[in-house]
């Protein structure tokens, strides 16, 4: 039976693919682990694991193309493109402008003409690599959104699909920063959830966002507080447990400011394999087996 975790934040930069990244490595010396890098705006698990992106696969949508022939200028594609996408001429000729299109086909069932000629367009693309590191080995899925393009859940579904049937043990998803729908739809079906955050105040704003989402999907929440020891971080801690205490989430760890990760970064190695008997490792360590226990 496939156990499907998330690793989020609502803030950005506080080390969600360092922390996924890393209990990837170590849950997958037990389970069979497909880790899924769902953050299409600027995925980054394979640099931090040192692979290359392989075996692409793109993600394309339904792209409207108007038949001028039949349309009889209703206007009617315009009135039901909520995003903007169909716009018209002072004489009330349509014009699809792409990059704002989602997809969405409401203006090929709405042209009561049948003006409407479903073409489509690439706007990302999934990857499949195999990651091999000294003590294990695990498929890492990545979504890559194409640069100026604006509509991230169709890659974010696509990878996500992707990595389920590679998936039969063990998924781990790495989601985007921030609680947009696209995050929602990356942590749907999550047993439990690790929010990442940090010791400062913008990240204590961001935690409480991002566990209010949990929530309401019902996900077990467990927190990281990463940087621990940067600023006033003994003061954050009791403002960090009461805001976990109140979305019904606990503290599970705090990984200290340490440079030897961002040695790691540059390695392209995840710090428990780099270096296993590191403070940083031993966080991992605890974090990862507390986690097999629980699935």
């Amino acid at each position: 039976m496939r156990v499907k975790l998330a690793v989020t934040g609502g803030k950005g930069g506080t080390g969600k693919s360092t922390v996924a990244t890393n209990l990837a490595a170590l849950l997958a010396r037990e389970r069979r682990l497909v880790l899924a890098d769902l953050d299409v705006e600027a995925p980054n698990d394979h640099i931090l694991l040192g692979v290359g992106l392989e075996n692409e696969e793109p993600v394309k949508i339904m792209l409207p193309f108007i038949d001028y022939k039949k349309c009889t200028r209703c206007g009617v594609c315009a009135e039901v493109c909520d995003t903007g996408a169909i716009v018209l001429t002072r004489d009330k000729t349509p014009y699809v402008v792409p990059r704002l299109c989602s997809g969405c086909r409401a203006c090929y069932f709405a042209c009561p003409e049948k003006a409407i000629i479903e073409g489509q367009r690439v706007i990302g693309y999934t990857y499949h690599t195999n990651v091999r590191l000294k003590t294990s080995s695990f498929d890492l899925v990545t979504g890559v959104l194409r640069e100026g393009e604006e509509h991230t859940p169709p890659v974010v579904l696509a990878a996500r699909r992707r990595a389920m049937k590679l998936a039969n043990d063990v998924l781990l998803v790495d989601t985007s920063a921030g609680t947009a729908s696209h995050v929602a739809i990356a942590l749907e079906g999550s047993k439990l959830a690790v929010a990442v955050t940090e010791p400062t105040p913008l990240g204590l704003h961001d935690l409480e966002m991002i566990l209010k989402i949990l929530s309401e999907q019902g996900i077990e929440a467990w927190v990281v507080v990463n940087r621990w020891g940067i600023g006033s971080s003994g003061r954050m801690m009791d403002r960090l447990a009461e805001t976990a205490r109140n979305y019904g989430a606990v503290i599970k760890a705090r990984i200290p400011y340490s440079r030897d990760i961002v040695d790691s970064y540059v390695k392209g190695v995840p710090i428990v394999e780099m270096l296993p008997d590191h403070e940083v490792s031993k966080v991992f360590y605890s974090l990862a087996k507390e986690i097999l226990e629980t699935i």
